[in-house]
């Protein structure tokens, strides 16, 4: 019985500690690309509301590590779809800014609205579960024809 006991423990513990080091293993530039761009062809493809859908869907594949995908309109930056914050849905977040004062959104939107209609956006913010800012990047990418822009991040 004590040997039973000793073995759960030790898998429990285990368990515990794959599930930990999960968030300690932090998304990437490639991940964030690859993510919003798989957003964007599954828009071209299936539709934008099926894509919105999906992003929004907090237990969807858009949400992986310490990252997400979240929609964004691209010239006002009024959020469409959200999963870890769908509350922010239908809210512009133009005002937004980083310790820095950087307008994070508008500069989201400004890329967004480009000639290329992808990029970058660099700024400070809290890493989940901190408070003092770190150096986020986000890649953002606009679906061709519609006014839905997608972003992904990670830290530095």
């Amino acid at each position: 019985m004590m040997k039973k006991l000793v073995v759960l423990m030790v898998i429990g513990m285990l368990v515990a500690f794959a599930g930990t080091s999960a968030l300690a293993d932090p998304a990437t530039k490639e991940e964030c690309i690859a993510k919003v761009q798989a957003a964007v062809q599954l828009a071209v493809d299936q539709g934008i509301d099926e894509a919105i859908k999906q992003v929004g869907d907090k237990n969807g594949p858009f949400v992986w590590k310490d990252s997400y995908v979240f929609a964004t309109s691209a010239d006002e930056a009024i959020t469409q779809a959200h999963p870890i914050k769908p509350g922010l849905v239908g809210k512009s977040l133009l005002h937004v800014k980083d310790a820095n004062g950087v307008i994070i959104f508008a500069e989201i939107a400004k890329v967004a609205s480009s000639a290329s209609g992808k990029g970058w956006v660099d700024y400070m913010w809290p890493k989940p579960g901190e408070k003092k800012p770190s150096a986020k990047h986000t890649y953002v990418e606009k679906v061709p024809s519609f006014n839905t822009a997608f972003g992904a991040g990670y830290y530095e």
